[in-house]
C-alpha cells in the first residue's frame, strides 16, 4: 500500500502553503486531518495535516501509545522505514474519516489519552448530531422507557 497517494499528498500540500501563507499573515491555522497512520499491531497512530515542502517532514497530531498526543511534526520516510514483526509495516486508513479540524482531534486526545479514542469520540459526537432526538415519551432504541 502506498502510504499517501496523489490525492492525499495534493491536499497536504495545499494545507502546507495554506499553513506557510497564515504563519505569515499571524492567523490561526485548523485544518482537518488528511490523512491517519497506525501500526496493524501497536498503538501508535499520527494522523497528518500538511506536508512541507521537502516533500519529508509532516505535521499532526502524533500518539505513540503513552497515554500523551503531540502535536508536532514527523518524517514520512522514519514511518515508512517501520518494520514490524510478521513482514508487516505501518499503514494507511483507506476508510479515515477526518471528523473534524486538527484542533478538536488533540484536545480530545489529550483528554482522553489517545487517538484512537478521540476517533471513538469524534464519531460518536457527528452521530449524534445526524440523529434526531426522539419524541418526548418515546423508548430510546436498546432500551424500553425508564431502562
Amino acid at each position: 500500500m502506498t502510504l499517501i497517494p496523489a490525492d492525499l499528498r495534493l491536499a497536504l500540500n495545499v494545507n502546507g502553503h495554506a499553513s506557510r501563507i497564515q504563519r505569515a499573515r499571524e492567523r490561526a491555522f485548523d485544518p482537518w486531518p488528511v490523512v491517519k497512520f497506525f501500526n496493524p499491531i501497536g498503538a501508535a497512530t499520527w494522523l497528518a495535516t500538511e506536508i512541507d515542502s521537502d516533500g519529508d517532514t509532516l505535521f499532526g497530531l502524533a500518539d505513540l501509545g503513552f497515554g500523551c498526543p503531540e502535536l508536532g511534526c514527523f518524517s514520512l520516510a522514519e514511518i515508512a522505514a517501520v518494520r514490524l514483526p510478521f513482514g508487516l509495516a505501518i499503514q494507511r486508513d483507506a476508510c479515515f474519516d477526518p471528523l473534524g479540524p486538527l484542533s478538536d482531534w488533540t484536545e480530545t486526545a489529550r483528554r482522553l489519552g489517545s487517538i484512537r479514542l478521540a476517533e471513538k469520540a469524534l464519531l460518536r459526537r457527528k452521530l449524534d448530531r445526524l440523529l434526531p432526538d426522539p419524541p418526548p415519551g418515546a423508548d430510546r432504541p436498546g432500551g424500553g422507557a425508564g431502562s
